[in-house]
């Protein structure tokens, strides 16, 4: 739990709000702020009248209140964020922090509600599904590495909205796709985890379908200006790239169910990918499944070296393009 957060230090008013500026080197004037409920408010000032446009862009969030309302001065108005239940603040806070830093890049006041709308409709599976977390490294390794498989599959074989049917995230579901009849499990490397590739469970190199692949992401930390992309803005690309608004909200759904929420923990670091490999897992390929254990072993979880994979590696276009 973060232990100290903006509104600690701010007093609950008799009328009114009670606010903070936050120091932040865009020109949109943002503030921390509390209610005469002691709620936490996020308050973004906004220059002329942006009542239409508001009706025409405002989402509904569970959990969290997005209004329109007057400034203090005729030509002014305020968008306010207000949290429902305190015991909330640490996923909201990260949220907020996301929305700051995006109106950070605003250059004038016509934009600063569509960003600002933008971002909150991407919170809306987030704060519904109860499940946004804290992810760990390895965590998030694992999504981005995912996150570019989706990138690839839906370049090169399926289409986004099947793509997205297709990744099963965290439906508790042996392997990360499937499609037809393959399935695809895909692993993240990184430091010294470089010559092993870790199987979390008996049943994950196992499946019904004809054809089983793992697919490899040999992971490293980009340095500046070298082309690489963070968690926070490989999703957003996705975001961006997909044009179907049924598998948008599905991926969204998914990426919650994960347990990522759009915080600014995840923007940074920014990841390369050095190596992808794909192994067809088949034969003698070393894996250890279920119907081959011991009786009363259960809940395996092992790692292979990659030096014993050589002779199971095909071509990436195999997956990728059918064949």
């Amino acid at each position: 739990m973060t232990s100290s957060l903006p509104w600690d230090d701010i007093s609950t008013p008799t009328r009114d709000y009670m606010v903070r500026k936050v120091a932040s080197g865009g020109v949109v004037p943002v503030f921390w702020g509390r209610d005469t409920a002691g709620r936490c408010l996020l308050i973004v000032e906004l220059e002329g009248d942006h009542a239409e446009k508001f009706r025409g862009l405002a989402v509904e969030l569970i959990g969290v209140g997005v209004d329109l309302r007057n400034g203090e001065q005729p030509d002014r108005q305020r968008l306010v964020l207000t949290l429902d239940r305190n015991v909330d603040r640490d996923l909201f806070h990260g949220l907020c922090e996301t929305l700051i830093n995006a109106l950070d890049g605003v250059t004038g006041p016509e934009h600063t509600l569509p960003v600002a709308i933008t971002h909150i409709r991407r919170w809306k599976a987030f704060l519904a599904s109860r499940k946004a977390r804290r992810l760990s490294d390895e965590e998030v390794r694992g999504l981005w590495a995912e996150l570019q498989y989706m990138r690839a599959l839906y370049a090169a074989r399926l289409t986004q909205s099947e793509t997205v049917v297709s990744w099963t995230g965290a439906d508790m579901v042996q392997q990360d796709f499937i499609f037809g009849n393959t399935a695809v499990e895909v692993k993240s490397l990184f430091g010294r985890d470089r010559n092993t590739v870790r199987i979390s469970s008996e049943d994950q190199l196992a499946t019904v379908v004809d054809e089983l692949f793992l697919v490899t992401y040999r992971l490293a930390v980009a340095d500046a200006g070298s082309g690489g992309i963070s968690l926070n803005a490989l999703v957003s690309a996705i975001e961006d790239e997909i044009s179907d608004a049924d598998a948008l909200e599905l991926y969204s759904q998914k990426l919650a169910d994960f347990g990522y929420a759009p915080v600014a923990a995840y923007d940074a670091p920014d990841f390369i990918v050095m190596q992808r490999q794909t192994y067809r897992v088949e034969g003698e390929f070393p894996r250890l499944i279920r119907a081959d254990l011991p009786e009363g072993i259960t809940r395996v979880a092992y790692q292979i070296e990659l030096e014993a994979l050589r002779i199971f590696e095909t071509d990436n276009d195999e997956v990728l393009r059918g064949g």
